[in-house]
């Protein structure tokens, strides 16, 4: 249902938005502003986006929970779509979103609707104890008979 809603909603609150800008300060400065907001929000996610990627491998190699990058890494991409989107109300969401500090506001209302149950990086734990020697040989045998190996004859 909220789906729907946003589909609904969005698109009328864009329109709306379009026609009280276009009417204060005319079509192409309302253009104008939705291409620049485009071309800025672009290049915003891209560097907010690098260093997203940068703390999640940090986090990887260190084997710490990569839970809080992953979830600030969709948020960036959720915000360059929403910034790309022509409109006012999602260049707002899509702004808004690039700021860490919403994005922990939202992390924190997500994580109260969300349990995690487990969560566990590195190689499983095992019986120290069990130690298990051996010795091999290794014995090559080559009877196979060299040439054509008969599947190429016809």
């Amino acid at each position: 249902m909220w789906l729907f809603l946003a589909f609904l909603l969005v698109p009328l609150i864009e329109i709306g938005l379009f026609i009280q800008v276009g009417g204060w300060i005319g079509l192409w400065p309302t253009l104008a502003i939705v291409v620049i907001t485009a071309v800025a929000g672009t290049l915003l996610v891209r560097s907010q986006g690098a260093l997203a990627l940068a703390r999640l491998r940090s986090s990887l190699e260190t084997l710490h929970d990569p839970t809080e990058p992953l979830a600030h890494g969709a948020m960036i991409l959720f915000s360059g779509a929403l910034l790309l989107t022509p409109g006012f109300f999602t260049d707002a969401v899509g702004f808004a979103l690039l700021v860490p500090g919403v994005r922990n506001i939202v992390l924190r209302e997500m994580r109260k609707r969300i349990a995690v149950r487990s969560f566990a990086t590195g190689p499983m734990p095992r019986d120290q104890d069990t130690v298990i020697d051996a010795t091999y040989t290794v014995e090559e045998t080559d009877d196979r008979p060299r040439g054509p190996s008969g599947w190429t004859r016809h």
